[in-house]
């Protein structure tokens, strides 16, 4: 006697075993996931970033510095990623200098420590 095959419910969602998930897509949905928050509490999903709800430029500092730290020190390894998590992290850091009020002397903007001045 034959197993039925199992067809996948397509409301549920598909779940990966985190072992089977290469290292590589782990870091690039993590800088993903940062980046999209920081751009969110810098304001940027909204019409008008100023008038934001969601607009936190110490939330979005923290934010930017560990995605700085991550697209760092993992470049080494995202290979044809590590190009565009680099624009998109000077993206953010120059929208963030944007919307300070006070802006940072370069050098000192979230994540330069990491990247170096970004102007």
């Amino acid at each position: 006697m034959t197993d039925p095959i199992e067809t996948p419910d397509p409301t549920q969602p598909q779940v990966r075993e985190l072992a089977e998930i290469p290292a590589v897509e782990v870091i690039t949905r993590a800088a993903v996931m940062l980046m999209s928050a920081a751009a969110e509490k810098i304001g940027l999903s909204s019409e008008d970033p100023d008038d934001s709800p969601h607009r936190d430029l110490d939330e979005a500092r923290r934010l930017i510095t560990a995605l700085a730290g991550l697209v760092t020190s993992s470049a080494e390894y995202l290979g044809l990623h590590a190009g565009p998590l680099r624009d998109g992290l000077k993206s953010l850091q120059l929208a963030f200098r944007e919307a300070s009020a006070a802006p940072d002397e370069p050098g000192h903007g979230p994540g330069e420590k990491y990247t170096g001045p970004v102007w």
